[in-house]
Order: structure tokens, then sequence, then C-alpha cells
């Protein structure tokens, strides 16, 4: 088993378009569509609802309240118009709310990570298996956009998939591209979804950080005094999340043990399996379960946005030779 640590790659970034301007964040993706400062009378324009969540900061920029759920509602419904042509997006009240621009760099990671077995060139006919794609549906809709990849999204919420269907229903050749299907069984992950001799290119999950539901609000009380925040207000969420989506037992580090253990029953049915992992203190253990799994291959890519740091974990059960073969066989 070897392991390789991803380097950062800065590239110049192609001309800044889609609702960003020329002030660059680069500590994102370079194919990152949000790389700049978000440009709010374009967004406005898009989405005339953001309008109302609109305001100068500290600083005299335009802006929104990042610790207002509507707000970052509103800006995530702008940016899917804006920047990728889907309409129709919203979620229910407290479901998860992804940061769009943070969501867009895993993917961007994972195209790079397929590239590496096509030649250099990141594969358009790609199958993407997506862990926990909760009520947002949020990397179907991204990847779909951005790579043309094809999708299917599991969940154990069916209130979840529900509304994931009615966005996806909502934009014409999406339901060609994006497929939802309910995990029967809390304590399964790849076993009841992965359907008999299906094959995927890469999977993807954004798992439970936390280990129960008292330190789900303790890091949101943490977030809100780093904010700045009356610890007198009702702690929230600025991204939301409930049960499930936000804690299991164990946290993000048994969650993606129990994932790696059964990512062994695939082992030849898909090139790379990838996960989130927001602790860097989990790290460990998942290198044990990854050394434990017998894998041929990962890596660890670090990620980050704004202040907030984290970083993708990939394991392979394919040697480079095979993984040569798999793009060859796949892709070209």
């Amino acid at each position: 088993m070897t392991e390789r640590k991803a380097t950062r790659r800065f590239k110049r970034p192609a001309k800044p378009h889609h609702g960003v301007n020329t002030v660059e964040k680069l500590a994102l993706h370079p194919r990152n569509l949000h790389r700049g400062r978000y440009d709010f009378p374009q967004l406005i324009t898009a989405s005339p609802e953001l309008a109302g969540f609109v305001s100068a900061n500290a600083y005299g920029d335009a802006s929104i309240d990042f610790a207002n759920p509507a707000a970052v509602r509103a800006l995530n419904r702008a940016l899917l118009i804006d920047c990728y042509g889907i309409s129709g997006w919203d979620i229910p009240a407290h479901y998860l709310c992804p940061p769009i621009s943070g969501r867009a760099d895993y993917l961007h990671y994972l195209a790079d990570l397929l590239a590496e077995a096509n030649a250099g060139s990141v594969p358009s006919g790609a199958r993407v298996l997506d862990i926990g794609t909760g009520a947002n549906g949020i990397y179907p809709l991204l990847g779909q956009r951005c790579y043309g990849w094809q999708f299917v999204g599991s969940d154990i919420d069916p209130a979840a998939l529900a509304n994931a269907q009615r966005i996806v229903d909502a934009n014409p050749g999406l339901s060609e591209a994006i497929e939802l299907r309910l995990q029967a069984s809390s304590s399964l992950i790849f076993n009841g979804v992965i359907q008999a001799g299906e094959v995927f290119d890469v999977t993807l999950c954004n798992p439970p950080f936390h280990a129960s539901a008292s330190d789900a609000l303790a890091g949101t009380q943490r977030k809100w005094k780093n904010l700045g925040k009356s610890a007198a207000k009702k702690p929230l969420l600025n991204f939301g999340g409930q049960g499930a989506e936000l804690w299991c037992d164990g946290g993000e580090e048994a969650f993606v043990g129990r994932m790696i253990a059964e990512s062994s029953a695939f082992s030849g049915r898909c090139l790379w399996f990838t996960t989130l992992i927001s602790k860097s203190a989990s790290l460990p253990g998942v290198y044990r379960a990854l050394k434990k799994a017998r894998v041929q291959d990962f890596r660890t890519i670090e990620m980050a946005q704004g202040q907030k740091k984290s970083r993708l974990v990939a394991w392979t059960f394919l040697d480079a030779d095979q993984r040569r073969e798999w793009g060859r066989a796949r892709w070209q």
C-alpha cells in the first residue's frame, strides 16, 4: 500500500465569469468557477430574490450574512442558475445547505484523479456514486453540469431523495444522467445500493462528521462564537443539517472505517473510492482502516475554502497498470 499527498497546483485560471470578479480565491481549484468574489449584481439579475439578503459588509463590499441560512440558500439558488443553468433548487427547512464552491472543488479534484487513468484528460463518460446525496443533490447536479458525468445518488432518507428528485425533474435532461436510490439500511453503505454487475469509476461522500447530537451542537456553538454571534441566540448552522447528515455513532472516523471495510467487496468494480474528511484527527484511524483493507494506493488531497480546511481521502484496490487499463477500457 502506498500513499501520496497531493501537491496543490496553481495554474492560471480561466477568464473569470459567471458571477465572479477578478479578485481570486487562490485556495480553490484552478477550474473552480468561484475563485473570484461573487458578482452580486449579476447574481441578482439571475435570481432577484437574492437582493433582499445583500448589503455592504464591514469593508464596504457587497456580501450576505453567511450566518443566515436563508441568505445562504438564496445565494446557492443564484449561483446554480447563473453558473450551472440549474433552476428550481431548494431544500426543506433544516436540511443541509452546502457551500457551492467547496462542493465544486471536491469534484474538480476527483476529475484530476480520473484523468490520471485517461492520458491526462478528464473523462466525460465517468460514472459516479454519491453516498448520502441529501435533499440538496449538489454533487450530481454540479458534476453533471461541469463534466457531463452520470450519477447514482443514494440516501437513507426518503424525504431527502424526494426533494432531490424534484430538482432533477425540474431541469430537462438531468433525469437521464442522475438516478436516485434509497439505502434501506442505516448500517450499510455500498451494499444494497450497488447492483449486481454494476461498475463505477469513482465514489464520493460527505460523511456525518460528529459522533453525537451533543457534539454537533457544541460544534455549532463554537462556530457561532467564532462568527461573533451572541450566545443568547439559539445556535443555528449557516449550512443547516440534521440527524444523519451531521452525526453518527463514532463520527466520521467510524463511518469512513465502515466504508473502507465495505469497499473491499467491490474492489474490482470501482477505480477510486473517496470521501471528505473534516477533522485531521480522524486521519490516523482512516489510515489504519486502509492498511487493514490492503488497498493498493491511497491519496490525501488537501483543500481549503476561506479559513476552513478539509481534505479528501481516495483509495483504490487496483495497481497502476490496472488503473491504466481501466481508463483504456472505459474511456479511450
